[in-house]
């Protein structure tokens, strides 16, 4: 780092925890983010401030009226701009010094794959559980840590899963691909704005905080906040050995 980084991160380096390796870690890595919208916007905005060297936005929408309520990375100026572009902009004001790629495009398949394979960590940041298994498959695949949010209404959930290991559980562990589970939209359901922030927020810790190697993540863990009673729960979630995605599936004899 030289000395305009080491100013700009001082009151990263000042803890303890982090120090100068700890921010010269986040300098170094790559960071995916799907989805550019609600929990996007402020973990996004997040890691840029913090100083991840390159980050990855992906989003194949434009923004629309009804983001601006909670989507704070985009301004009534670029209503009708693709959300990636709109983000970026904001990102480039907040720290002009990182690398960002903006990609407007729906993640599946081959391309996914290659973009999880090139990162240090990725953030789940959709809204449907089809793109949710689409990419917890290829991070497990590729065995590189998720960190998953999401909100509706007063409700917000965050966790961690880290296929590092091979001991941890994944996404599919705690909800089966195999299952229906019904999507829920903001559109049709409602959502409080100030929550995608504090979950976009705590994604944005998570992934800063593996990166770095410091403290606990909630790997194993699954958060869930009641945003009308400002109300904070805590479930352990275990690793499921007959997981269509992460287990050991056994055959009939």
């Amino acid at each position: 780092m030289n000395d305009h980084q080491l100013l700009r991160y001082s009151r990263h380096i000042l803890l303890d925890e982090i120090g100068i390796e700890g921010q010269q870690a986040l300098l170094d890595a790559h960071v995916l983010v799907i989805g550019a919208g609600g929990l996007g916007s402020p973990a996004a905005m997040y890691l840029a401030a913090s100083g991840v060297g390159k980050l990855t936005l992906v989003d194949d929408d434009t923004v629309d009226l009804t983001n601006l309520q909670r989507q704070i990375a985009h301004t009534t100026a670029r209503v009708g701009q693709p959300k990636v572009l709109s983000a970026c902009e904001t990102l480039t004001g907040i720290n002009p010094e990182i690398e960002l790629i903006a990609l407007q495009e729906r993640l599946d398949g081959a391309r996914l794959a290659e973009l999880v394979c090139s990162a240090t960590v990725v953030l789940d940041c959709t809204d449907n559980f089809a793109t949710r298994h689409a990419v917890n498959r290829a991070c497990v695949a590729a065995r590189v840590p998720l960190v998953s949010g999401a909100v509706i209404r007063f409700d917000g959930q965050v966790s961690v899963f880290d296929p590092r290991t091979g001991t941890q559980p994944c996404y599919s562990c705690l909800f089966p691909q195999e299952q229906q589970f019904t999507d829920e939209a903001c559109s049709t359901m409602g959502v409080f704005a100030p929550l995608v922030g504090v979950v976009g927020a705590m994604q944005a810790a998570e992934a800063l905080k593996l990166i770095m190697g410091v403290g606990e993540s909630l790997t194993g863990r699954l958060l869930l906040l009641d945003g009308l009673h400002m109300e904070w729960s805590s479930m352990r979630v275990a690793r499921d050995p007959g997981c269509a995605v992460c287990g050991v599936v056994v055959l009939p004899l």
